[in-house]
């Protein structure tokens, strides 16, 4: 299949399909048993940082589920290691990063890196998993929106409440903005070097975009974020923007320039589609917490999903938020028979 026909690329660039294409954030993860087998023998940053690995784990639920799309196995963090961060990551607890930044100092002694020599690992697990992958299986590569990224740096690991990185917004904004406009440049880098080594097309995750208030969000993330969008259209792929919580955002979304904007489980789909326009792609937004329920429940929230955009414009089908630790296969399974079984 050539690269323009498979239907996730299709999907991305704004064709409509009575069942959409579908793929789940995390869909490599801590619910599949064969992933907690090698979990087992290796640490999460070891499978990050092993190519084989890194392959194996992304494969592992292609050949389960067969979806539309393939995300890469790794991390938003892990670009941050040889920019400098001392990231690690400790059983039954998120990341930590040891050294933190929270002045100009910090922020001067920041690297500029070259990804095609410094995360030369990553870039071979990107071809390595491009040439395992069935060819009508489009690959995602990804990386952490500026924002987000400052937000585990600055706070030294998950960031809420956020104390410290609010704090630096207000009292050295200038600061701020110069962390902002360094992680940006090491963005653009990096997802264009995973494009050349064979993705199809990227995602920016903004996991904590939703915390900020409108005006926050235009000042100090919009500018960033235009600037990455811009700096990619030349590679020609689609662009994916997934900001969590973030519903009172979405007209500044639109000004992001991505061609799909990821919305989570909170932001209904259709009153989105009126905020962004039939033009814009949109993806998502199952609860996570709905494959936990029962068949007819996973069925009725999955149809009333694909009603909400029925003809209304390009649909990408995925979860509002990775997908949880104890899901069921059986749930995955129904889901995607009731998606791949819809008819308008």
């Amino acid at each position: 299949m050539k690269k323009d026909e498979m239907l996730y690329l299709r999907a991305a660039r704004g064709e409509k399909f009575e069942k959409p294409p579908v793929w789940l954030m995390r869909q490599a993860g801590r619910y599949l048993p064969e992933y907690n087998l090698i979990r087992k023998k290796f640490s999460f940053l070891d499978v990050c940082n092993n190519p084989e690995l890194a392959c194996e784990v992304t494969m592992q639920p292609i050949r389960r589920f067969h979806f539309d799309a393939s995300i890469m196995f790794s991390d938003i963090l892990v670009p941050l290691v040889p920019m400098g961060a001392e990231l690690s990551f400790g059983k039954g607890h998120g990341p930590v990063i040891s050294n933190t930044i929270r002045s100009k100092s910090d922020v001067d002694k920041i690297k500029k890196i070259e990804p095609r020599e410094s995360l030369k690992h990553v870039l071979e697990s990107v071809k390595m998993m491009r040439a395992e992958l069935p060819g009508d299986v489009a690959l995602i590569g990804f990386a952490g929106a500026p924002f987000t990224l400052s937000s585990y740096w600055v706070e030294g690991g998950k960031p809420d409440p956020f104390a410290n990185l609010k704090g630096m917004m207000y009292h050295q904004p200038e600061t701020f903005i110069n962390l902002l406009e360094k992680l940006g440049e090491m963005v653009v880098d990096y997802l264009s070097a995973l494009v050349e080594a064979g993705a199809d097309a990227i995602q920016l995750f903004d996991t904590w975009a939703g915390i900020m208030p409108v005006h926050e969000y235009r000042k100090f993330n919009l500018p960033v974020l235009k600037s990455i969008f811009s700096g990619l259209k030349h590679l020609g792929v689609p662009t994916t923007y997934y900001a969590k919580g973030s519903m009172h955002l979405l007209p500044e979304m639109k000004n992001t320039g991505a061609d799909v904007i990821g919305l989570d489980w909170r932001s209904p789909l259709d009153e989105a589609r009126v905020t962004l326009g039939a033009e814009t792609v949109l993806q998502g937004n199952l609860d996570p917490t709905v494959l936990l329920g029962s068949e007819e429940t996973i069925r009725r929230e999955t149809r009333r999903i694909l009603s909400e955009v029925n003809g209304s414009g390009g649909h990408i089908f995925n979860l509002g938020h990775g997908i949880l630790p104890m899901t069921p296969i059986s749930s995955v399974e129904i889901l995607l028979d009731e998606i791949r079984g819809h008819s308008a």
